[in-house]
């Protein structure tokens, strides 16, 4: 185990018990430890590395901008963040945009809030956003995101932020049993949350096509919904895709799966963008969102603005994605995953319900009694008996991840079809394993 905690300050744990295995390399799905043990990805680093861990045409890119051009600030012109806005432009289909690059996921949904604002003419104006959702640790990240684990550290009303029930359709906020019905009465809500406030309050609704870190995959009948609950209203609709983008949900963004009936007015990425090959953000603007801002002053940036190393990275992720068709593979292989979790559903009652399909990406959320739905823990409680399946899988060499009574599946875009099998396999041995008295 790695001794870093007698330095290192670690987020999301007790720092004082924090323990984990050092990584000294990764290749591909695989990481390798310090201990000799190598290991199978199957979360992709919180949904980071969709390209795999040192993707050999990213590590060529990074060390060949090194030998050229490490950072110039954003006062200067650089190649590859050029190259970078073009291609993520042309992917998007934001035709006339232009995009803000920033350090990660959450000060790039800070910054769209403020785009949005800005361009709406409401300065302080309103944000809607979800229960049960997740934009960021930041403070203002903490405020936009519906998140039990954060949301007594700071007011979220104070920072404009209206809250949503989330179109959780296994438990429906709405009493709805039919999944398309939650997905539209969710997005109901949005519409009217904005006119209980008043549209000319509200400067942009903020939401994930899917919530990755909740575990909320929406309805097919949510996404356009709500996007034609914004439109109706003249709102902007903000897609925070830093977990959802890149191949993750089988498209290159997950809103396109719904075509241009899913566009949004703003986009927010970071993650997937290098494959976390280095830390990049990155906010799109529609046209209609930049001809508002063009011809303003805007007092906004970052030092590392558009790092041109980072933006290599991109640039080569970006090549990587599609030369290798990691889009499509993503989408073949998670019907593939997605059919054996459904088959493992009817061999193990404690599966309650199975969400995903359109990639690798994939929840499981686990039950005390299926009838009833009743959860194994109370969320966001990592029941005990989940925690010694997640041990015993690490020491069989899978590292995987979970989130209270739900077992997050994302491994990378790259990952072996055999080794996606065997980790599959894995998880259905350690369910009839570890939860027998639902066998």
């Amino acid at each position: 185990m790695s001794n870093e905690r007698d330095s290192v300050l670690h987020s999301w744990c007790v720092p004082s018990t924090w323990q984990a295995p050092t990584v000294v390399s990764g290749r591909g799905a695989h990481l390798e430890l310090a201990d000799g043990r190598r290991v199978l990805d199957m979360s992709s680093l919180a949904e980071c590395s969709n390209l795999g861990h040192q993707h050999p045409a990213v590590v060529q890119a990074i060390r060949e901008q090194a030998e050229q051009l490490c950072f110039v600030t954003a006062a200067w012109g650089a190649e590859p963040r050029k190259a970078l806005a073009e291609a993520l432009l042309e992917k998007s289909g934001f035709d006339g945009g232009r995009v803000f690059f920033t350090l990660a996921g959450a000060d790039a949904n800070e910054n769209a809030v403020k785009f949005a604002r800005l361009a709406s003419g409401l300065p302080r104006g309103h944000i809607v956003a979800r229960e049960r959702s997740y934009h960021g640790a930041s403070y203002a990240g903490m405020a936009l995101s519906g998140d039990a684990r954060t949301s007594d550290q700071v007011d979220a009303e104070a920072f404009g932020v209206i809250r949503v029930p989330a179109p959780y359709a296994y438990r429906c906020p709405f009493g709805s049993t039919d999944d398309d019905s939650c997905g539209r009465l969710a997005a109901d809500a949005v519409g009217e949350a904005i006119d209980r406030a008043g549209a000319d309050t509200v400067a942009a609704v903020l939401m994930e096509p899917n919530a990755g870190t909740n575990g909320i995959v929406a309805p097919d009948s949510y996404w356009p919904a709500l996007r034609a609950a914004t439109r109706e209203r003249g709102v902007h609709l903000i897609a925070d895709e830093v977990m959802s983008g890149f191949g993750r949900c089988g498209e290159w963004f997950a809103w396109q799966r719904h075509g241009e009936a899913g566009r949004p007015d703003l986009m927010t990425l970071a993650k997937g963008l290098t494959g976390a090959h280095l830390p990049l953000g990155a906010v799109l603007l529609s046209a209609e969102v930049y001809a508002r801002l063009a011809d303003r002053m805007l007092y906004t940036g970052l030092t590392y603005c558009g790092h041109p190393l980072a933006c290599a990275a991109g640039v080569a992720a970006v090549r990587a994605y599609e030369d290798e068709q990691l889009i499509e593979r993503s989408r073949r292989l998670g019907a593939t995953m997605f059919a054996e979790l459904k088959a493992m559903q009817a061999r193990h009652p404690v599966i309650g319900d199975v969400r995903g399909g359109h990639g690798l990406f994939a929840v499981i959320e686990l039950v005390a009694d299926r009838t009833s739905r009743t959860p194994l823990a109370p969320w966001p409680q990592l029941p005990a008996t989940l925690g010694a399946l997640l041990r015993e899988a690490m020491d069989e060499g899978v590292s995987l991840a979970a989130r209270g009574n739900l077992l997050i599946l994302a491994p990378p875009l790259v990952i072996e079809e055999t080794a996606l099998a065997d980790a599959l396999a894995l998880i259905d041995r350690l369910l009839g394993k570890h939860f027998p008295a639902h066998a």
